[in-house]
């Protein structure tokens, strides 16, 4: 369950790649300060200098990974990433707002990679001492639209998971859709084919009735 008694709020925004995750969580931090909400922008893996090390080996190392060790990584930065920078964040007071969480290994390790999606999910709770987000945006584009995207990126850095095919973009867009089916209360899907202002829109009336909710 999402750590319902810290006075921060905890917001995960999730999707493919190319779904416009960063152009989103600087919109959206741009609000939330305007609302007067001191906010903390992280990512997964890279939100501390350990998870930089990690997501230089997972993203960024030519040739395969063993998927149960990926899966491994991934956890071990969010283990650390929760202890150090979100949990404290929370208890502040503060929005953490972050660029992919648990789903993510549980959509990417899970069925994309094909592990057995539970494990992957029993094995973050259990890193994350059961932190869930208050709410989760996901973003959800068609796979051929995010790669589109992607490869108008001139400037984007080698990421050998951009080497994958599209059989595995659209199971992992399926995995993200059965996750919001599933946890309906914390997820929000939203149309990423939309123009970023009537996306930032949409994302924006969810954040506030999550936060009112929560007042």
């Amino acid at each position: 369950m999402s750590d319902a008694g810290t006075p921060g709020a905890f917001i995960t925004l999730e999707g493919g790649d190319g779904s416009g995750k960063t152009t989103q969580a600087a919109l959206l931090q741009g609000w939330l300060e305007r609302e007067g909400r001191t906010v903390v922008r992280t990512r997964e893996p890279g939100g501390t200098p350990l998870g930089v090390e990690i997501r230089r080996l997972v993203q960024h190392t030519e040739g395969h990974i063993a998927p149960r060790a990926e899966a491994l990584l991934y956890a071990a930065d969010r283990a650390h990433h929760v202890a150090t920078l979100v949990r404290p964040a929370l208890e502040r007071g503060e929005v953490v707002l972050q660029d992919r969480y648990l789903d993510s290994s549980v959509a990417y390790q899970g069925a994309g990679r094909e592990l057995d999606p539970q494990q992957v999910r029993d094995l973050s709770l259990w890193a994350v001492d059961g932190l869930l987000p208050h709410l989760t945006i996901l973003l959800d584009l068609d796979p051929a639209a995010g790669r589109a995207r992607m490869a108008e990126r001139a400037d984007a850095p080698y990421d050998r998971l951009e080497e994958t095919g599209l059989d595995f973009a659209e199971r992992v867009r399926a995995a993200y859709l059965d996750l919001a089916a599933a946890e309906r209360d914390r997820f929000a899907i939203v149309d990423a084919s939309a123009d970023p202002d009537a996306v930032h829109a949409s994302v924006v009336s969810h954040v506030r009735a999550m936060l009112d909710a929560r007042r």
